[in-house]
């Protein structure tokens, strides 16, 4: 199976879902049946010109974006699900001054490809809570994370990140030349947390820390 041809079936199921629509629903709109639905998000066969065009319109994506990028997942990467695998703790807070292996809230333990570690790469998970970074992760969401501390590498990406030496914080992060913004992808959420800029000076002194980030989601139904 081609990488376009994942896209597009894991695309589907998630825009299907994200718009909490059964596959008979879809069908509909395509005039299909919900058995055509499920065959397009296994990869077994694919829509044709004319319910790529249905598709995008009722979804709201462009035929490009549904075919050739994970919109599951900005930062996602295409992996052999058969490899070997790992277990990764999965947290459901991670506390400041202590190394994410010696973090003692462990919820649960997660596979990810033992090909991710090449190269002494670590990886965490965290469990979402709260709304701020919503409707791209819901509450319970699992995200694993990279670690990380590169500020050039994790610009525009969702990361996990350290201030003031409090619980790590979630959030998209925009790197300038005068410093960093955390930003909510709800802005209307419930904690009312807003966009929050840092700058070098601060950065250095509170400390703001990025520990992770964030590769890849697990949402359970």
């Amino acid at each position: 199976m081609n990488d376009n041809k994942i896209f597009l079936a894991s695309n589907l199921k998630h825009l299907r879902i994200l718009n909490k629509k059964t596959q008979e629903e879809v069908g509909e709109i395509c005039n299909k049946t919900n058995t055509a639905v499920s065959n397009w998000e296994k990869g077994i066969r694919e829509p044709d010109a004319v319910d790529l065009f249905t598709l995008s319109n009722f979804f709201n994506v462009s035929i490009d974006d549904l075919m050739a990028k994970d919109l599951r997942f900005d930062n996602a990467e295409i992996i052999d699900i058969t490899s070997d695998t790992v277990q990764i703790p999965v947290l459901g807070t991670i506390k400041a001054g202590i190394a994410i292996e010696a973090q003692e809230d462990v919820i649960e333990y997660v596979d990810i490809p033992k090909e991710w570690t090449k190269g002494n790469k670590q990886y965490y998970g965290l469990q979402i809570s709260g709304d701020s970074m919503f409707p791209k992760y819901q509450e319970k969401d699992i995200v694993i994370f990279l670690q990380t501390n590169d500020y050039e590498s994790v610009n525009k990406k969702d990361c996990a990140v350290m201030v003031n030496g409090f619980d790590a914080t979630f959030k998209n992060i925009t790197i300038t030349d005068g410093g960093i913004t955390l930003v909510p992808l709800n802005i209307n959420n419930s904690d009312n947390y807003q966009p929050t800029f840092y700058s070098k000076e601060q950065i250095e002194q509170l400390p703001v820390k990025i520990i992770g980030v964030a590769v890849e989601k697990r949402t359970r139904l």
